[in-house]
């Protein structure tokens, strides 16, 4: 880890914009949404307007009396401002805790009463519709982006307030809360410091460059409350890249904005490049002028990495896969380019980033891990957070003399490949890798959109799949594509929009065993 140490002062989020807009302030950031703090900014501005806009917002944080160390909770209607709320308040010194808008009311009461007493920082919707009216009690004081709500502070009435001069804290000093992704319960809240999502912007710096020599488009659909968006946009932004920012993931939505844009690097979740490969069928070639596809938290199916580079017209595109976590960051990289075929083993999700990360595989009882025999996988990086926000133990009980314990089981091969077969509360004993099994069904059946293998109340596999359009599941063609796997119980449809998912798009797998063992009907 020592190159990652080396002149590592923190990642400095409060002037993010302001210094890329010393360099590059002309270059442009297109939204596909308005933003509720600024509607009259509308959908295209200039990384300087931006700029000014997170100073604007700094100082009516300060005049609602936020000041350096405390904590400003995050949770409103879903959309950029997210973000660019998070870095004014990180400009006058404070902590953002972000939380994403599909959480429920209940379990951000719950965030905010653990946060102790931060400042609120919601709108008129989410107070009526969704939080209960214990928030006030929980919160230090309730501000409003939008709208307006019997005892909270409208920022809109603090236009106008006395710009205030950026204040820097230590790079060791918490600079962001993020919440994990809640696969496996009630999220927990990560703190990163300066210096940690620095550690993380590095690897990943270093990684584009040779992939991305020059200036290009670059499209993000990624979470705004998640820390992956925070290292793409540094990387963006100091490189010039001019910037497309989506909200929404529906398809013909994408093709048509993609069409007009023409984006050379697309940043999504592994979902969404799932749900987009109908796009490669669009006689408008939305996807020919990309020449880097990047995909991180998970991997990802090798027929989706072969559809978007099928759709790309550039001489040689490459899909690149980050496998990592909220609470450590990117561990592992992979590359696909056309040569690698379909068949390409989607549980190979890479190697470690030289000088930067380091992993290993523990065995989980006294064998040498192998693809039968997956053990745990560790990880150690300079990228990980200091600690779960008041649960120090829980913290604790995943690290081993600096090793962080992703949750994952797997193997390394000889060449040093990470493999990934299964979330360690997914392993279904006796089935093998339940992700390889996915891998494969989707590689032989056009028609499916998601399938998720979850246990069933008898131990047993049971199989939740999603078709395109949701037409009716063809039975012979899923009895063959399954016929060399180990056995299943006979297969589940659901509407895709039905299956419990996290910010990121990840099905959450527990959460979609409860509700078949509950006998839910949102089945479709």
């Amino acid at each position: 880890m020592f190159l990652q140490r080396i002149g590592n002062q923190g990642i400095r989020l409060g002037t993010l914009f302001e210094r890329a807009a010393s360099k590059h302030g002309s270059n442009v950031l297109i939204l596909d949404h308005d933003l509720d703090i600024a509607p009259g900014l509308g959908r295209r501005a200039t990384v300087a307007e931006v700029a000014d806009l997170i100073d604007d917002f700094a100082a009516r944080l300060w005049a609602a009396k936020v000041r350096p160390g405390q904590r400003v909770v995050v949770y409103k209607s879903d959309g950029f401002d997210i973000t660019l709320l998070a870095c004014a308040a990180v400009r006058i010194g404070a902590v953002p805790v972000l939380l994403s808008p599909k959480l429920d009311g209940e379990t951000v009461a719950e965030l905010v009463r653990r946060t102790d007493e931060p400042f609120l920082l919601t709108d008129q919707a989410k107070l009526e519709n969704e939080l209960p009216s214990s928030v006030f009690e929980f919160a230090d004081r309730v501000l409003l982006t939008s709208g307006s709500h019997r005892g909270a502070t409208e920022l809109a009435a603090l236009a106008g307030s006395p710009r205030v001069a950026p204040v820097t804290m230590p790079a060791d000093h918490p600079t962001l809360i993020t919440h994990t992704s809640g696969t496996t319960g009630t999220p927990k809240l990560a703190v990163h410091t300066g210096r940690t999502l620095q550690a993380r912007y590095r690897p990943q710096a270093t990684v584009m460059r040779p992939l991305v020599p020059g200036r290009e488009t670059i499209a993000m659909h990624v979470s705004f409350v998640h820390s992956r968006l925070i290292t793409a946009l540094a990387i963006s932004l100091f490189r010039g890249f001019p910037i497309v920012v989506l909200r929404e993931s529906d398809p013909k939505h994408v093709a048509d904005l993609f069409a007009q844009l023409r984006p050379g690097i697309l940043e999504a979740h592994p979902n969404s490049f799932m749900e987009w490969e109908e796009l490669a069928d669009d006689p408008r070639r939305p996807l020919a002028n990309v020449r880097l596809f990047s995909s991180t938290f998970d991997a990802i199916h090798p027929r989706t990495v072969q559809r978007m580079l099928g759709a790309s017209e550039r001489r040689a595109p490459v899909f690149g896969q980050l496998y990592g976590q909220s609470e450590i960051g990117p561990a592992v990289v992979r590359s696909f380019s056309r040569r690698r075929g379909q068949d390409a083993d989607g549980r190979c999700v890479g190697v470690p980033f030289p000088g930067f990360t380091e992993v290993r595989v523990v065995s989980r009882d006294g064998k040498e891990p192998s693809e039968t025999n997956p053990g745990y996988i560790e990880v150690r990086s300079d990228g990980r957070i200091v600690t779960y926000l008041g649960e120090q133990a829980r913290y604790d009980a995943q690290v081993n003399d600096g090793w962080w314990r992703m949750g994952d089981v797997g193997y390394r091969t000889k060449w040093g490949c990470v493999h990934l077969l299964d979330r360690e509360v997914d392993l279904i004993e006796g089935f093998g890798s339940t992700l390889a099994a996915e891998d494969t069904l989707f590689a032989r059946l056009e028609q499916l959109a998601e399938v998720v293998i979850i246990p069933g109340e008898d131990g047993r596999a049971v199989p939740v799949v999603c078709t395109k359009d949701d037409v009716p599941l063809d039975l012979a063609a899923w009895k063959a594509a399954a016929a060399a796997l180990p056995p299943m119980a006979d297969p589940v449809q659901w509407r895709i929009g039905d299956l419990p998912q996290t910010a990121t798009t990840k099905i959450k797998r527990l959460e979609l065993a409860r509700l078949l063992a509950s006998g839910s009907t949102v089945a479709g």
